[in-house]
């Protein structure tokens, strides 16, 4: 089996200007210190798919589409009557993007999918967790050059989340900041 040789150009850009730029600014002892990205989870809520399941379908295409890998179909871990859902019912889908996938997507949000959503003005610096990890929220889909949007039957959002591997916000957020990722002033 050949393994694929190319590098992303988000790896290339980490190993190359982000690390050294962060072992000056946060004054790390190594360079194994500075902060990376672990993994990307995308995932897709279709609370609709309890009455049409043909609605999930589309959004697994959509999301396979976008991220270039097969999702996984998310199932309800418990009955809730308010919500007409069952134990192990349908609802949505996800995927989780490691190594080359993972850079090659976020390279194609940063530069291709953000700039496209209507009166951007960057993400909010607030939506880190407390272990450092970034979560973007997205109202359509429609933003991904991928997706056709003459054949997007619905509008359907996402939730995005950046795991990354450091101690604290701050970091998180200066490493996010290199990685060219743009945020609000606010």
């Amino acid at each position: 089996m050949t393994e694929n040789k190319i590098v992303p150009r988000l790896l290339e850009k980490y190993r190359k200007e982000v690390v050294p730029e962060m072992v000056k600014l946060m004054g790390y002892k190594n360079a194994m210190q500075v902060p990376r990205l672990k993994k990307i989870v995308v995932n897709m809520g279709v609370g609709e798919a309890i009455a049409d399941v043909k609605l999930l379908d589309k959004s697994v295409e959509e999301l396979a589409l976008i991220t270039g890998q097969r999702p996984v179909v998310t199932r309800a871990k418990k009955a809730i009557a308010n919500f007409k859902i069952k134990e192990e019912q349908a609802i949505g889908c996800k995927v989780t993007l490691r190594r080359q996938k993972m850079y090659e997507f976020l390279d194609r949000m940063i530069n291709a999918a953000l700039p496209r959503i209507r009166d951007f003005r960057g993400l909010n610096p607030k939506s880190f967790d407390a272990a450092g990890n970034f979560t973007i929220g997205i109202t359509e889909q429609a933003i991904f050059p991928e997706v056709d949007v003459d054949r997007v039957s619905r509008v359907q959002g996402m939730d995005i989340t950046l795991v990354i591997d450091s101690s604290s916000q701050k970091e998180s957020l200066e490493f996010l900041k290199l990685m060219g990722i743009p945020f609000s002033k606010a």
